[in-house]
């Protein structure tokens, strides 16, 4: 059991999650993952895969409901409590293009005017998929208040999470489009 461990968290830390400024409205997250574009791209979607490596832990957060119906024209919402708050957090939007299991374009609609639009890819590279998140914001502003909150520093753990989830699933499981 301790050598699984040491193993899940040798591979774990086998990939670099970067986070760059792009320009004064864009945030572009990369990292590359193990695992089939299919089932990452299923992580990113289903909502029964979401929940479980979505939520940095370190945050303190928890997911209370996870609802995504994830097509073009479909909606999500997040829900979300938080120890120190006793208002729960929500994050919602559409999706504006989803195109299996390569591409997922969303709003952020709990930004109001200041919310980014994002942009995921899923590029198989053999057995390994490469993963960019791209947030567009509407201002500078926009993304420098986002940067000041803190919003957008949960990326890194959030991409480890998801490199962990991965880890310990079957690749061998398949899914149509």
């Amino acid at each position: 059991m301790e050598e699984e461990r040491r193993d899940n968290e040798m591979k774990s830390t086998k990939y670099a999650t970067t986070v760059e400024r792009k320009s004064e409205r864009e945030l572009v997250v990369t990292r590359m993952f193990n695992g089939p574009a299919h089932l990452v791209f299923d992580a990113w979607t289903k909502p029964e895969l979401l929940r479980r490596w979505w939520v940095p832990k370190s945050c303190g957060a928890s997911f209370l409901s996870c609802e995504a119906d994830c097509r073009t024209g479909g909606s999500y919402r997040f829900v979300f409590s938080h120890p120190s708050s006793e208002q729960p957090m929500v994050f919602f939007g559409k999706y504006v293009e989803v195109i299996p299991p390569s591409r997922v374009v969303w709003s952020n609609e709990e930004g109001g005017e200041s919310g980014p639009v994002t942009t995921v890819t899923f590029e198989p590279k053999g057995e390994e998929t490469l993963v960019v998140m791209h947030d567009l914001y509407p201002s500078k502003k926009a993304l420098d208040d986002a940067i000041a909150s803190g919003s957008t520093s949960g990326a890194s753990e959030q991409f480890e999470q998801l490199d962990q989830f991965l880890d310990a699933q079957p690749s061998s499981v398949a899914q149509s489009y």
